[in-house]
């Protein structure tokens, strides 16, 4: 969307993106786009609406996915991985469902439900930590039978009593108990009524346990050993709303720090979970009064940012950015401006809008955006978006007419493979869908990619530049179709983690918003949203992701093994569970796009022109229940293996004129030679009234550009548009076509062979 067309994104469950060795979580608590610190495994996830205070966070490493709306962010498709903070040479192996072998065999709900006392501690501290890791996801009865006050009090004492001798390692499974007192908190903020509520006799236990804990003197060994188990401790300050309380333990961590001796034992990600106490904090009540009261932890935050500069631009860049977000956090509080501003005026002094320290510049310039743009000059962060997207925003590329590629990193061979993928999705994505064109009053005609060069890249320079969210794996930003000279973008970046292999991560998939908006969906984002349509939304982003790139979904399959919903239950899937919006989104539209065509053909028919309430009384009434025992008998289908294969999409049919060069609507060339400096011309009758004409090619060997003349045979050296990338898949779409005969060329820049024209109007 444009920039001064911003919507609202709907609350979204955090994405715990993988960096490296680490996990980014981004939090909802701040105002849009000025998210939490980027956490280590642990981050964030978002608040409910009641009660107040900031929520506790997930399962270390739990991925969760967060796309969204045609507005919104894109669910991270990578396998889970394993629910371990340790060193990867200390992991056990994992298997598919995220637990080890031997954690799977003894891992049972009922042996934590059951037991009370010393009898439940044991146990706890005998399960393998990916075991409890899997109890953050207990409801109902389990969840009371695990978490209610007295069995959380009970471990919160075993907590202190045996931090009275910790070790400094989990040879005494301190690192167990803490994970299960995290547990509890998670869940019982999200299931409350499951859980009951949690009191004095909690909080005074809990106490007793951080104390003790934070009072051992091993707690401040600097080994490998102890460092999940004191980033643990650390989460679990935050999700027990200890933040007041334990703000000494913040200082302390933020002033031993030395990045020689802690980052080689792995102790970078043990501080790291301070600027989470610090972000939430300040949802907790007498949090800022205390700081007020006693502003050295804004100098620990101040001097932590200042001696870390040196990690900026490596693989420890988030520890000084992070610290320079929560220092600017503090600039809302009116009583400590004068405080914060210079500290957070020296941290833009040593950075810059570009470069190895862009980061901390973009993280100074995101807090006085929002809390002292008045005084940006001050700081030197006035119009901070554009000095960021000239710092950073350097490569710019057009793919084809409609396609415009920016990015921060690509080099000519990404360009030419982004692009490609691109502009050959069109043709899947019609062949699909089986649409007339765009849809009324939708003048989106191109669209910007913007490629970040890292998911940390995107996180927080997306966030600095395009004021948004970025709690998730990319965005697409349609804004008013309607409107003249909107632009409608999607922000996405490269997948580090594959390197060196090339990969844009969600590309296909946002991708898919845009041509879903464009084709399917009536008006704005919120016009869709009227009622529900997720389902079809991000159900069908994900199957023409996976379809077209020719991968398998697993995740899918292994959700269908379970049978969880039902198909009219997923008709009324909203943004939340991130499983059931994307694994179950893709299982819905697979299923009705396969077994139920003229049903979805209907509902698309309503969308196309913005008939909510039809489509839903198509969906709710005359669907209804009708396909739920055939879905869920196509799902154990599913599982078994048919959905390993992806979909088959009806083939565009070959164009049946004899003059083959003749094109009609919906119809395909295939075979198409030409040696190179020659062409191969078509031409095609276009009625009156006609809206759209778009002409794709593809495959073959070779290059040949494809070019467009609305009155006679088109040449390089005669035509109105083009498209010209590195091979044979391009594509042109001519807007308003004038009625008649129109021409299309597709000139050899180098011999080609094999190539298929389709034509669509």
């Amino acid at each position: 969307m444009s920039p001064a067309r911003l919507l609202r994104l709907p609350q979204l469950a955090r994405l715990l993106t993988l960096v490296l060795s680490l996990f980014l979580a981004v939090g909802l608590f701040a105002p849009q786009s000025q998210a939490a610190p980027v956490a280590t495994p642990g981050g964030g996830t978002p608040a409910p609406t009641t009660p107040a205070g900031p929520a506790p966070q997930p399962a270390t490493g739990t991925p969760q996915r967060g796309d969204g709306e045609r507005q919104f962010a894109s669910a991270d498709q990578r396998a889970p991985l394993p629910l371990d903070t340790r060193p990867a040479e200390a992991r056990p192996t994992a298997q598919p469902n995220g637990l080890s072998a031997a954690a799977q065999q003894a891992c049972t709900i009922s042996d934590f439900t059951g037991r009370t006392g010393s009898d439940l501690v044991q146990h706890i501290k005998a399960a393998d930590v990916q075991c409890i890791n899997s109890l953050f996801q207990l409801t109902g009865g389990d969840a009371r039978g695990a978490f209610r006050e007295e069995q959380m009090a009970t471990v919160a004492y075993a907590l202190r009593d045996a931090a009275g001798s910790y070790p400094g390692d989990n040879t005494t499974s301190v690192e167990q108990l803490v994970l299960y007192l995290r547990a509890g908190y998670f869940v019982q903020w999200y299931h409350k009524d499951d859980v009951g509520t949690y009191g004095t006799a909690l909080q005074t236990a809990i106490r007793s346990g951080l104390d003790a804990f934070f009072g051992s003197a091993h707690s401040r060994d600097v080994a490998a050993g102890n460092a999940p188990i004191l980033g643990e401790s650390v989460t679990l300050i935050d999700s027990a709303q200890e933040n007041v309380r334990y703000l000494p333990v913040v200082k302390r961590l933020l002033t031993d720090y030395d990045s020689a001796t802690w980052n080689p034992a792995g102790m970078a990600w043990s501080v790291n979970p301070v600027f989470t106490v610090l972000f939430r904090g300040h949802q907790v009540d007498g949090f800022d009064a205390a700081v007020e009261a006693d502003p050295s932890v804004l100098d620990a935050l101040s001097a932590f940012a200042g001696r870390t500069n040196d990690l900026l631009g490596g693989g420890f860049d988030v520890l000084p950015y992070n610290a320079t977000k929560e220092l600017g956090r503090f600039l809302k509080d009116t009583a400590l401006q004068a405080k914060v501003r210079p500290l957070a005026k020296a941290l833009a002094a040593q950075s810059a809008p570009s470069g190895r320290t862009v980061h901390q510049w973009a993280a100074v310039a995101e807090a006085v955006g929002y809390y002292d743009a008045g005084n940006c000059s001050y700081y030197g962060t006035c119009n901070a978006s554009d000095q960021l997207k000239s710092g950073v925003l350097t490569v710019n590329y057009t793919c084809s007419p409609s396609i415009k590629l920016i990015a921060q990193a690509l080099d000519s061979t990404q360009l030419g493979t982004a692009c490609t993928s691109l502009t050959g999705q069109d043709a899947f994505f019609h062949s699909v869908v089986k649409d007339n064109g765009p849809v009324k009053d939708d003048r989106n005609d191109t669209i910007e990619v913007v490629v970040f060069h890292s998911s940390l890249d995107y996180q927080v320079l997306a966030a600095a530049i395009y004021g948004i969210d970025t709690n998730n794996g990319g965005m697409y930003l349609e804004g008013n179709p309607a409107a003249a000279g909107n632009q409608p973008r999607f922000l996405c970046y490269e997948a580090e983690w594959a390197r060196p292999s090339f990969e844009i991560w969600n590309l296909n998939h946002e991708y898919t918003h845009y041509l879903d908006g464009r084709f399917d969906m009536y008006g704005d984002f919120n016009a869709g949203m009227t009622t529900p349509t997720v389902w079809w939304v991000e159900g069908f982003a994900e199957y023409v992701s996976y379809s077209y790139r020719k991968v398998t979904n697993d995740g899918a399959i292994a959700a269908a093994a379970r049978h969880t919903y039902k198909l009219s239950d997923l008709f009324d899937t909203v943004y939340g569970d991130q499983d059931r919006v994307y694994r179950w989104g893709y299982l819905a539209v697979r299923y009705m796009l396969e077994q139920h065509r003229p049903d979805m053909d209907a509902v698309l028919a309503k969308y196309r022109v913005g008939d909510w309430a039809g489509a839903r009384t198509l969906v709710k009434t005359t669907i209804g229940t009708r396909y739920d025992a055939g879905f869920d008998s196509w799902l154990t289908t599913c599982a078994n293996g048919a959905c390993a294969t992806t979909p088959t999409v009806p083939q565009v049919p070959e164009c049946t004129a004899a003059d083959t060069r003749q094109l009609d609507a919906g119809c395909a060339r295939s075979n198409v030679a030409a040696t190179t400096g020659n062409y191969a011309h078509f031409y095609l009758l276009v009625p009156a009234g006609t809206k759209q004409v778009k002409i794709t090619t593809s495959g073959g060997t070779g290059n040949g550009d494809l070019y467009y003349n609305a009155s006679s045979w088109a040449y390089t050296g005669a035509y109105t548009a083009r498209s010209t990338g590195p091979d044979n898949s391009e594509t042109l779409t001519v807007t308003n076509p004038p009625a008649g005969y129109v021409y299309f060329s597709l000139y050899a820049q180098q011999g080609f062979s094999g190539v298929t024209v389709t034509s669509a109007m």
